[in-house]
């Protein structure tokens, strides 16, 4: 990291925003793996030859987008994928009475594939480049409410396969940070309803030909570059999708 911010380096950001940039593209490149600790702010403000209400801000705000993770009299760390971190701030179905749980998930297939249209313009990738898609049921209180059809570049998990995948210790996303140091940092979902597959429509006890809720998402490392994209079909009888950012935000 470079150990000031020379004006001839300046961007037209707010010196904070400079800041935060820089912050960002040390964790990008792996100077900080997760549950690691930064430098202190009195350290970073002397690396960089600011003020520490500068590099205090800065880091408020990855903060705020749980890139980072403050603890009371310990310092900020890189943030981790836990089981909490999922349910809270990147699953959203929840029971029509409020109820909230972390899903089971049930892996039905693994395979090696190509990049249709769709996958290459979601993921960034060529047409045709290699891909590993996974598809999997999530059960809620037992019973099979989502159904995910989950696509990577095979080019960032060069190594994972069928035996990796199912028995991971903890959260898909957790996978990917602990084993491949990609940090999903932000998600960006499309909601629409749609009949589904007969098949899926099966697996999720829908009756034929009546809507489910589809969710197309596409998750974000640093710099906005997409790792994975996500289609989820959710039988909504009993289920229903709630983006609550405050809370989300707060916590």
């Amino acid at each position: 990291m470079a150990n000031t911010l020379a004006a001839g380096n300046l961007t037209f950001n707010p010196l904070y925003k400079e800041v935060k940039i820089r912050i960002t593209r040390s964790l990008a490149a792996g100077e900080w793996q997760s549950g690691e600790a930064l430098p202190s702010e009195t350290r970073l403000a002397a690396q960089f030859n600011i003020s520490i209400g500068t590099v205090r801000k800065a880091i408020d705000e990855l903060v705020a987008e749980k890139i980072l993770l403050r603890q009371q009299g310990r310092g900020t760390f890189v943030a981790t994928h836990t089981d909490d971190r999922t349910l809270f701030y990147f699953f959203h179905i929840v029971g029509k009475d409020g109820s909230k749980e972390l899903p089971v998930a049930e892996m039905l297939s693994f395979r090696n594939g190509k990049a249709d249209s769709e996958n290459a313009v979601r993921l960034k990738i060529a047409h045709g480049a290699g891909t590993l898609r996974i598809r999997n049921v999530l059960k809620l209180g037992g019973t099979p409410v989502i159904f995910d059809d989950i696509v990577v570049p095979a080019a960032l998990f060069a190594d994972l396969d069928e035996d990796t995948f199912g028995k991971r210790d903890g959260t898909i996303y957790g996978l990917y940070q602990a084993r491949y140091g990609i940090n999903v940092i932000r998600i960006s979902e499309r909601l629409s309803a749609a009949k589904p597959p007969l098949r899926i429509s099966g697996l999720l006890g829908i009756r034929h030909g009546v809507p489910a809720l589809m969710i197309k998402r596409v998750a974000y490392t640093y710099n906005d570059t997409p790792v994975e994209y996500r289609v989820s079909w959710v039988n909504t009888e009993n289920h229903e999708y709630l983006s609550d950012l405050w809370k989300n935000e707060a916590k």
